[in-house]
């Protein structure tokens, strides 16, 4: 079976500008992350591979994951829910915050000028210029009543 033919896409030309040797498989996973509006854990990210390639195993999917880790190119997040989610870590991709929906775990990405604004006012006054930064919120939708157990 041939490997399919993807177009490229963005995390393969970061993958490029890294220096990494893009396979066949690699190509597929950074075409399937590069398509991702979410932050997928790994097996996610392993089932929506197969479907573009069924050759790709789920040890392939680790083990890209982990070598786009190591060079800069993912993110591991952790959401809760025991399971690291990823997401792409190019600097076009900026600063943002994430909003976990607490009764289903969905993951809302969002920016906020006045929230960047406060917390570099704070890092300043503590003697420091803000470099990055990770911030996650969980929250329930309004009105929706707090599950019982």
């Amino acid at each position: 079976m041939k490997a399919p033919n993807l177009p490229d896409s963005p995390l393969a030309e970061l993958c490029r500008q890294r220096g990494l040797k893009l396979t066949g498989q690699r190509r597929t996973i950074a075409f399937v992350l590069s398509d991702s509006d979410d932050h997928p854990d790994v097996e996610e990210l392993y089932r929506r591979a197969v479907e573009v390639d069924p050759r790709i195993s789920i040890a392939t999917v680790y083990r890209t994951v982990r070598l786009f880790e190591e060079n800069g190119i993912l993110q591991r997040r952790d959401f809760g829910g025991g399971r690291a989610r990823y997401e792409v870590a190019d600097g076009d991709h900026g600063d943002h915050y994430h909003l976990i929906d607490a009764d289903s775990g969905n993951v809302i990405e969002f920016e906020n000028a006045e929230l960047d604004s406060l917390l570099e006012g704070i890092v300043h006054q503590m003697g420091y210029d803000l470099v990055t930064t990770r911030l996650s919120v969980v929250g329930r939708p309004k009105g929706k009543a707090k599950p019982r157990g």
